[in-house]
């Protein structure tokens, strides 16, 4: 059986808020975050 995997397209804040918040909610969860530019964001 294939990993669930959530794809998150946009790095910013919103992004990477949903993928931190899938991954403590599933931790079995394959996270890949997809963004343009070479920069994500990391605000708290």
């Amino acid at each position: 059986m294939a990993k669930e995997r959530l794809i998150v397209i946009g790095g910013n804040a919103a992004g990477m808020s949903a993928a931190s918040q899938a991954g403590r909610q599933r931790p079995d969860l394959e996270i890949i975050a997809l963004e343009q530019s070479p920069h994500t964001s990391y605000s708290a």
